[in-house]
């Protein structure tokens, strides 16, 4: 908008610029030009007498020279009488006499009449004029002095080119100057145009990083009001849905910690029975089968309770660490060892890394991440860890890496949501699809990061990186 102001703003200044420099030119030029012929005719008619005496014309052509040849500061004038007989020859001394030189076709004009035009010299402006000698009787016993004598008379323009030259310079201030204020009464005239635009752009960014209560201030009764009383309707509708979906969250978060809070107890007493009844069952082939299948079942069942509860502790904000230096070679082959992996992942990495983690919810990555990865991949299965900085800050990168079929593609961006499973099409399957998504939440507690790839040879690769230290 201001560009286009300015621009018409400018477009309209040059136009009238240039409309004034021809007008004031050629009045300049024509007042020089009138004044020049007027001196001209007037110094021939004063200077010629009425009666010319024999022989005389040198000397009317001398006193012409004098009258019409004048230097005063102001303007150069320059003239040449030429008493001339039957032809009307250019003689090369005109040229160097009046600076200027004449043409053979301006001097037989002048020869039948006053003639002038401007011409430009060595880059100088000057007016050339032409004229013969009237208004003298001659007698019949001298014909040969009926031919008058030319006058030629050379003016420098050089003073009215430099008031043109001050007046364009004039000019061009005065295009700038109005160029400048069309630029501060664009500014001002949009003010009122991009200042709510701007409110709107900062309430929109306001809305977007969270903050729903975010209002704009509606001042009159044009487009933009309209605008700014849609903005706050719809930042009111979509105040109340984030307000009630958030309830509806947290009572869902509630329930499921409370149910799964609830479930811990009798589950902890079902899986003791069930021990006992797994021992007493041996006897009988089928009472032992059933026994075994239920003592599996609860312990399944409270697995999930576990991870259900761990859940709600990272949505409460109650998971919490509790730091201690670990050798992570150690640490990652104890994990192993404990779940009787130690012989299906091999390990490489130093022996010396020591990082500031917590022991508990490091063993519960790499149990998961292990898991996961001989459950669902194929041999071989390999743990590779080594020191890797991110952002400066000094870590240490750890990979799980199988040969199996990999993650498919359209599970890539969901593999860490909850409950989300590889074997989505099986109606029960041995993971609760909570383990990928409890070890993220841990490597996000410790301020680092898990991600998901599938390796160019093939299988899935899990990518682990925490910092060596916290702070």
């Amino acid at each position: 908008m201001v560009a286009g102001f300015c621009a018409v703003a400018l477009l309209s200044s040059v136009l009238a610029s240039g409309l004034a420099y021809v007008l004031v030119r050629r009045a300049i030029l024509q007042r020089t030009q009138d004044a020049v012929l007027a001196e001209v005719r007037e110094t021939v008619a004063r200077t010629v007498p009425p009666e010319l005496p024999p022989d005389a014309g040198h000397a009317v052509a001398a006193d012409l020279e004098r009258a019409l040849t004048k230097q005063d500061g102001r303007t150069r004038a320059y003239a040449v009488a030429l008493p001339l007989d039957r032809e009307v020859p250019l003689p090369h001394e005109v040229g160097p006499q009046l600076h200027v030189p004449v043409g053979r076709e301006f001097a037989r004009r002048a020869a039948r009449g006053m003639v002038f035009q401007r011409v430009v010299h060595d880059g100088r402006p000057y007016l050339l004029v032409g004229t013969h000698v009237t208004g003298y009787r001659t007698t019949v016993e001298e014909p040969q002095r009926t031919t008058p004598p030319i006058v030629f008379v050379s003016v420098s323009l050089q003073r009215e080119e430099a008031d043109l030259r001050s007046f364009t310079r004039a000019v061009a201030i005065a295009d700038v100057m109005a160029l400048a204020a069309a630029f501060v009464l664009a500014l001002l005239a949009t003010r009122s145009v991009l200042l709510p635009v701007r409110q709107l752009g900062t309430a929109a960014r306001a809305l977007g990083d969270g903050r729903l209560e975010t209002r704009l201030r509606v001042r009159g009764r044009d487009e933009l009001a309209d605008l700014a009383r849609t903005f706050n309707g719809t930042a009111e509708a979509l105040e109340r849905t984030v307000t009630e979906l958030r309830a509806m969250e947290a009572a869902s978060r509630r329930f499921v910690a409370d149910v799964s809070h609830e479930l811990r107890t009798p589950l902890t007493a079902m899986i003791a029975v069930t021990d006992v009844l797994a021992e007493e069952g041996g006897a009988s082939p089928a009472g032992g089968t059933a026994a075994r299948l239920v003592v599996a079942e609860v312990r399944r069942l409270g697995v999930l309770v576990e991870n259900l509860i761990e859940i709600s502790r990272f949505d409460s904000g109650a998971a919490a660490l509790v730091p201690d230096d670990l050798v992570v070679a150690e640490a990652v082959t104890a994990t192993l060892a404990a779940r009787g992996w130690s012989g299906q992942v091999p390990v490489r990495g130093p022996d010396d890394l020591v990082a500031r983690l917590d022991p508990r919810r490091f063993d519960v990555i790499i149990a998961n991440l292990a898991g996961n990865a001989l459950r669902h991949g194929a041999p071989p299965v390999r743990l590779d860890f080594r020191p890797a900085s991110r952002r400066d800050r000094p870590g240490f990168e750890l990979t799980i890496t199988d040969r199996g079929p990999g993650i498919p593609d359209d599970m890539l961006a969901l593999v860490f949501d909850r409950f989300v499973k590889a074997e989505a099409a099986r109606t029960r399957s041995e993971g609760s699809g909570l383990g990928l998504s409890i070890a993220r939440e841990n490597a996000r507690l410790h301020g680092g990061t898990l991600e998901a790839a599938n390796a160019a040879e093939g299988g899935a690769v899990f990518t682990l990186w925490l910092p060596l230290d916290r702070r």
